[in-house]
Parts: C-alpha cells; sequence; structure tokens
C-alpha cells in the first residue's frame, strides 16, 4: 500500500454549514429533510447546523459534496468547504472555558 495516500494532506473533511428557514410546517420538512440526508450519506453533527464528513481522499471529498449539491433546499443559505486532515488538527474546541478533544476519525473500509 502506498503511504503517501493516506497523509494528512490528502485526507479531507468536508464540512457544510447551514441555515435554513423553519417557520412554517413546509420549511420545518425540507430543512428535517436535508439534515436526514446528510446524515444518510455519512455526517455527523459537528454543531447545531454544522455537519462534517470524514473522507479518505480529496476525490471522495469531490464525490460528497456534489451530492450535497444536489440535496440543496430550495430555501436557506448553505456553505460546503474542505479542509484537509492536517488543517483539522490544528483546530482547538472548546466548551466554555475548558478545552475539549477533536472528534476522532471514522475508520472507513475502502473496497475497490
Amino acid at each position: 500500500m502506498n503511504q503517501n495516500r493516506y497523509n494528512a494532506y490528502r485526507i479531507m473533511w468536508v464540512i457544510v454549514l447551514f441555515d435554513l428557514p423553519t417557520e412554517t410546517k413546509t420549511e420545518r420538512k425540507a430543512a428535517n429533510l436535508f439534515r436526514k440526508k446528510l446524515i444518510d450519506d455519512g455526517f455527523t453533527m459537528f454543531q447545531f447546523s454544522i455537519y462534517m464528513r470524514h473522507c479518505p481522499s480529496r476525490e471522495n471529498s469531490k464525490v460528497h459534496i456534489k451530492r450535497v449539491k444536489s440535496l440543496l433546499p430550495k430555501y436557506g443559505k448553505v456553505c460546503i468547504f474542505e479542509l484537509t486532515d492536517k488543517q483539522f488538527g490544528n483546530m482547538e474546541l472548546f466548551h466554555g472555558r475548558k478545552e475539549i478533544e477533536k472528534p476522532k476519525a471514522s475508520q472507513q473500509l475502502e473496497l475497490f
């Protein structure tokens, strides 16, 4: 196996941030459906309206970004971006004033 294949600059995180309207029953339904489809695609909640997904490569992250774009609701704001695993590792997380651990990367089986 090629060691360069799994380095911190090749492994990617896809982050989806969204602010969707929820004033009407239809808007709430659309927002919940978008969130559910993110979860179905392997995203996990990082904070309210912020979901993230670990991807083994930039090519794989592009697949998931394309999928998220196909799920976009009619109204609201959605931001999608990628971070390398190295950049993600430099993040500092706090709950109040106490620093907390970063989420662990999921172990993902890749089949060819």
